[in-house]
């Protein structure tokens, strides 16, 4: 069953406005209606990228942020096991490493990335936020992971993105892993910048690029 834009964008408007009772309300009627779950982590999405427009402009603050996680995190586990419910996998399809890089502390575009990519199968390994170039070339020499993904909602996180690929690259590893990167500053130039494999700002088209990649590598 499909769902007016209406609800959609009231969805949005509350998570952004920090309504907790209200997002949930609204995360538990979409669900009820028989609602795709991707829907809502698509709007979890477009509300994390405005959250992390007003955080830049001054508009929120970290505790705004906080409340911001907690609002996901209720959303999110009331949508994994509809999500779960769609899957079909047991065993891991793929490992996934994923950070918000270094200068940039926002953790929900994420955390909805962790939240799908598990439901669609990965064994994912996350590694918070703030992350150097050299905890990231620690987990894929660690984990050998087939995916790294990494997230910024800020505009200097472009250059830590940058900074993790070349440092990637002088560990030769660049050739052992896909890298996609994500948040509300990134588009195609910054991913032929950073020398990134794929970029997007929605977790459930990363997800599908990811499962894409996966099935690719099991034809070589």
């Amino acid at each position: 069953m499909g769902i007016s834009m209406s609800l959609s964008q009231e969805f949005v408007n509350a998570v952004v406005s920090l309504d907790e009772v209200k997002a949930i309300e609204l995360a538990r009627e979409r669900l009820g209606s028989g609602e795709d779950p991707l829907r809502i982590l698509d709007d979890l999405t477009r509300a994390a990228n405005v959250i992390g427009e007003k955080y830049e402009r001054g508009d929120f603050f970290i505790a705004d942020l906080v409340m911001a996680g907690e609002i996901l995190k209720e959303v999110s586990d009331l949508v994994r096991p509809k999500l779960r419910e769609f899957g079909k996998v047991r065993e891991p399809i793929g490992r996934f490493v994923i950070g918000t890089v270094e200068g940039d502390i926002h953790d929900i575009g994420k955390n909805i990335v962790v939240t799908m990519a598990e439901a669609a199968g990965f064994e994912v390994i996350d590694l918070g936020v703030d992350v150097s170039p050299q905890k990231f070339v620690e987990a894929i020499q660690k984990h050998s992971p087939d995916i790294v993904g990494m997230s910024c909602l800020i505009t200097v996180g472009i250059e830590s993105m940058k900074k993790t690929v070349d440092e990637i690259k002088k560990a030769g590893l660049r050739d052992k892993v896909k890298i996609i990167i994500g948040g509300g500053r990134v588009d195609q130039y910054a991913c032929e910048y950073v020398d990134a494999d794929a970029w997007t700002n929605s977790a459930a088209e990363g997800v599908r690029i990811m499962l894409k990649w996966v099935e690719e590598k099991k034809k070589r």
